[in-house]
């Protein structure tokens, strides 16, 4: 297994990037895991010797001689460099030299990279980004889309509901997730008309289990295993629930649940619904943070989540 990591992507790159492969090397990889970092290879050799890794890590550098910025736009971004780290990984994906692609950097580059090279599988209308949701009774409920697609017809919120589904069920290893809408309310006839028109499609659709709406207080409450929501809605939850470490951490509270909901514990978030494994992480992502990253892409690989959604709509 080849795990490829953007080494030039995020706001503390490569410094923090390097720093956390280093830590992911000296924690122990499982076997037969190598970690391929892409970016200048000068830099990153150096910074690999300034973090004391492991001779012997298996750690391999591929040249990049140029960087996608984080404020640049992402498909001229693509076209016009071919050799960033961003478009060297996702070659790599593609050619399935690697089995995973993840990065800090530019999120809008990898969405459009993902859909250009390993692109989506066939029958997926809208491929988003999921989210992981901790749950006060443990574990996590994934949540679709967290900021791919603002707007939603109600057949791409029912298809999230799928993709969701079958996504949970091979990475959390449930037999029959619970999947749930989100809404302003529990009633059936609650929302706005798309909401109500995705209740409909998501209710008729058998296989999966669909228990209903949720509402914004349901979200921790271990409710549901899959929550479908539009982008523009899920970015807004997800990014409130993550701002409660910090506020805990100004007033010096100390909370198991709430450690949880700091961004680093799980280091990215997968693109659902293209034909390979694409992680991204936050801009600011921390050395902790993207060793977390390089280990949710070792268990999404080991799960083939993406193959799985494949042959259950082909």
């Amino acid at each position: 297994m080849k795990i490829a990591i953007d080494a030039m992507g995020g706001d503390f790159a490569p410094d923090a990037i390097v720093e956390g492969v280093a830590m992911a090397a000296k924690s122990g990889l499982p076997e037969g895991v190598t970690l391929v970092l892409i970016g200048n290879q000068p830099v990153i050799e150096a910074l690999l010797a300034k973090y004391e890794t492991p001779a012997n890590s298996p750690i391999t550098v591929f040249h990049a001689d140029e960087v996608i910025g984080m404020g640049e736009h992402p498909t001229k971004a693509l076209s016009q460099k071919p050799n960033s780290s961003i478009g060297i990984g996702f070659k790599l994906l593609k050619e399935k030299q690697v089995q995973a692609f993840c990065s800090a950097g530019n999120t809008g580059a990898m969405h459009v990279g993902a859909l250009f090279s390993v692109k989506a599988i066939e029958g997926v209308m809208r491929p988003c980004i999921a989210g992981f949701v901790p749950q006060l009774a443990g574990g996590y409920a994934v949540m679709l889309d967290i900021g791919a697609n603002a707007d939603c017809k109600p057949e791409v919120l029912a298809q999230f509901g799928e993709l969701g589904s079958i996504y949970a069920q091979y990475t959390f290893q449930l037999d029959s997730p619970r999947v749930a809408l989100m809404n302003i309310g529990e009633e059936e006839q609650k929302g706005s008309l798309v909401a109500q028109a995705a209740h409909q499609l998501l209710k008729e659709n058998r296989r999966i289990n669909f228990i209903g709406n949720i509402e914004g207080k349901d979200m921790f409450t271990n409710k549901a295993d899959v929550i479908v929501t539009d982008g523009f809605t899920g970015n807004a939850l997800f990014k409130l629930g993550e701002s409660f470490y910090n506020v805990a951490r100004t007033r010096d509270i100390q909370d198991d649940f709430i450690a949880k909901t700091n961004y680093e514990s799980v280091g990215g978030s997968p693109i659902v619904g293209v034909n390979g494994n694409v992680i991204i992480a936050h801009g600011i992502s921390s050395a902790l943070a993207i060793k977390n990253m390089i280990n949710l892409a070792i268990r999404q690989v080991e799960s083939d989540a993406y193959t799985k959604i494949a042959q259950a709509l082909s």
